[in-house]
């Protein structure tokens, strides 16, 4: 059912439709994602890299770009319809260093040592067994080679605050899913970097990281955007479609960080590396 959602195409439908928007309101993430998990001046000929949970195509795209012709990234991910997406993206940028598959985190289908880094992207939360996946990425690992994994901080941060907090404040019956309180459980001081120890990783760090998150559009769009593609919180989504006082309010919110141009917003996500 999980990989049913996150395939489905009504997501994938507006997340071409506001492609532009979302490439930009994701970029500091991007950015601090592949900083973490490969700086310039570690790229070396022969480098192989593997893009977790990669969705449509970011990070690994960015990472492709950064390895220019000295190695190759794999991206990774279990639903099929967004790594179409993805290799019509790396095609249209003329990358021939990265290579899209179906595949399961907690069975990664490679043999041990593959790879010099992982990263995942917002990927790490949904992980059903977390102390298996990360066993699974230290194994495909290379002795001395790192994995960067970015998650959402807390849920009390203003982005969310502006959406499902409305929704919440207006509809105080409505219970948060389980799916969507996964998504903050490394909102807990060190708890990602805790688990990156206690399976064998070395030198594993976590920052609480204030990044831009910022829509260019209207407030509407925004809404539909978020309606749209937020998967944990669809249950309750479904619940306030075509509510038009909720609508109302939750656009108040927005267009109280509207400056003309865009939406405005500092996400606060996790950053967490680890060595093998």
């Amino acid at each position: 059912m999980a990989e049913q959602i996150w395939d489905s195409f009504a997501r994938l439908n507006a997340g071409e439709h506001f492609k532009a928007q979302s490439a930009e309101m994701g970029a500091a993430a991007t950015a601090a994602i592949v900083e973490a998990c490969l700086t310039e001046d570690e790229v070396a000929p022969g480098m192989r890299v593997l893009d977790l949970a990669c969705g449509s195509g970011e990070p690994s795209i960015s990472l492709a770009v950064r390895l220019k012709d000295a190695g190759q990234v794999v991206g990774m991910d279990m639903a099929a319809l967004p790594l179409e997406v993805a290799r019509a993206r790396a095609k249209n940028r003329g990358l021939d260093n990265v290579e899209y598959m179906q595949g399961d985190v907690h069975a990664l289908p490679f043999a041990d040592e593959s790879f010099d880094r992982i990263s995942s992207r917002l990927g790490v939360m949904f992980f059903g067994d977390l102390p298996k996946a990360l066993r699974e990425m230290r194994r495909v690992l290379k002795p001395g080679g790192r994995v960067a994994l970015l998650a959402w901080g807390s849920m009390d941060q203003p982005y969310f605050d502006a959406t499902i907090g409305t929704v919440r404040r207006m509809r105080p019956e409505l219970e948060i899913p389980a799916a969507a309180q996964v998504m903050f459980k490394f909102g807990e001081s060190g708890k990602l970097s805790g688990a990156l120890r206690e399976t064998g990783f070395s030198e594993a760090r976590e920052d609480l990281r204030k990044l831009r998150w910022d829509w260019h559009g209207s407030a509407e769009e925004m809404w539909d955007y978020f309606r749209a593609i937020t998967v944990p919180f669809m249950v309750l989504l479904e619940k306030v479609d075509g509510d038009a006082e909720v609508d109302a309010g939750v656009l108040s919110a927005l267009g109280e960080r509207w400056d003309g141009e865009g939406v405005r917003f500092e996400a606060e996500m996790v950053i967490a590396t680890g060595v093998r």
